[in-house]
């Protein structure tokens, strides 16, 4: 059994708990909804409290499945696999009973929101170095060839998550989407395959190989988006990978890994520790200063663009800044006035889920709306007009430049001499 050792910021435990207990989150503490239930007090009640939760709405799902009202019933199982999604997550051990059980109930939840939807969803098994990666395929209805997008999903998240299984903000715009559970993520944990340096990629890499034997699939518009940690992977997918024809990545995990994993909750470091199968935190330590773009971001070549929050504790924008200058290829980088690590639902996208906009984009670049030298940076306001339709930014992101003053200084600042 592999277990992880204690970690250096472990013995804030008690803090987190509090946090927990208060704000009904494990981390990105700014944002104020609630993501687990109201009763858990403490870290370690999060999967056992989860899972009364999901049952709870697994026992409305068959009562109205019974009365065949399915598309309730897939509405309420979707809403189980959330449950179950954040309860597997705070168990970081191989070989748990209860992790295994908490992870298959997601995959169970899932097998019924596919047999509902309303569009043909697969999950599927990829060769990958001796072993399966395995994802889920959202296919248009009636499966006509079309063009197709590789999502990357968080950390935190799973090839079921977030993007709505049931209306889907992709596949209504004429885009596949293959979610996947790259190394380190979901079924791979089960299954063992730890994440590396770079071996993300190269399980994004086989993905395009399995896309593009699909009858489903275009496989010369074969795009990628990311989200979080994602938009890392995703990132280094569309350099090292020239088959991806346009990336589109939010969330930003552009820059150094510094901020979220000693600066941001214990939970970031806790889960990808055992992602990656490192027990030794020094060890994890050096592992975490290569996790950086700096060395492929000149060789993204096809359209990019690069989604991050303004006050993104992850990401901090200084950071962000330079990766996006080093792309080489047309690019587009929106700050979200305001926001800091998910742009979901915020009132910069008129309050509506996010990856439409991602799926948007997509498809500008796949019609050749972003020429060569193509370069736009944006400030997405929160309140003001326009979201991500405004014009391009006039000065940097930083005051006073952004607020149109060109020398902020006062004469009385200098001394007699200048």
């Amino acid at each position: 059994m592999s277990k992880l050792t204690e970690r250096r910021r472990d013995n804030q435990q008690w803090m987190l708990d509090w946090i927990i207990k208060t704000t009904g989150r494990v981390q990105n503490f700014a944002y104020d909804n609630r993501v687990v239930p109201k009763e858990v007090k403490s870290y370690a009640q999060i999967h056992r409290i989860a899972d009364k939760h999901g049952r709870h709405i697994i026992s409305i799902a068959e009562g109205a499945e019974s009365k065949g009202h399915y598309k309730t019933a897939a509405e309420l199982y979707w809403a189980a696999s959330e449950h179950y999604r954040e309860a597997q997550h705070t168990i970081f051990e191989d070989d748990n009973s209860e992790k295994i059980y908490l992870h298959g109930m997601l995959l169970k939840c899932f097998d019924k929101v596919m047999e509902y939807a309303d569009h043909p969803i697969e999950r599927v098994e990829i060769p990958f170095e001796g072993n399966y990666i395995q994802g889920v395929l959202h296919m248009l209805p009636g499966r006509p060839k079309a063009p197709t997008v590789i999502f990357c999903p968080g950390m935190d998240m799973t090839k079921e998550a977030f993007i709505d299984a049931l209306h889907h903000p992709f596949v209504t715009r004429g885009l596949n989407c293959l979610h996947l559970d790259g190394p380190g993520q979901g079924t791979s944990n089960i299954r063992k395959i730890r994440v590396t340096l770079d071996n993300y990629e190269r399980a994004g890499s086989a993905a395009i190989d399995f896309l593009s034997s699909r009858p489903e699939v275009d496989s010369d518009s074969i795009t990628v988006s990311g989200f979080s940690m994602g938009s890392y992977w995703g990132m280094r997918l569309a350099a090292l990978d020239k088959r991806v024809k346009a990336v589109a990545t939010a969330a930003a995990c552009y820059g150094p890994k510094k901020a979220i994993f000693e600066q941001a909750s214990p939970r970031f470091k806790q889960v990808f520790m055992y992602m990656a199968g490192i027990h030794d935190e020094d060890e994890f330590d050096t592992f975490a200063e290569q996790m950086i773009l700096d060395d492929v971001a000149d060789q993204v070549t096809c359209p990019a663009l690069q989604v991050t929050g303004e006050y993104d504790p992850l990401a901090p924008l200084d950071t962000v800044l330079p990766i996006y200058e080093k792309v080489s290829g047309p690019k587009e980088l929106w700050v979200i006035e305001n926001d800091f690590h998910n742009p979901r639902n915020t009132p910069n996208f008129g309050g509506i889920d996010f990856f439409g906009f991602l799926a948007d984009w997509l498809n500008d670049a796949l019609a050749g709306k972003f020429g060569t030298g193509h370069k736009k940076e944006i400030l997405v306001p929160e309140h003001g007009d326009g979201g991500p339709y405004v014009n391009q930014m006039k000065g940097g992101f930083a005051l006073p430049e952004r607020i149109g003053i060109t020398d902020g200084s006062h004469p009385d600042q200098t001394g007699p001499e200048g």
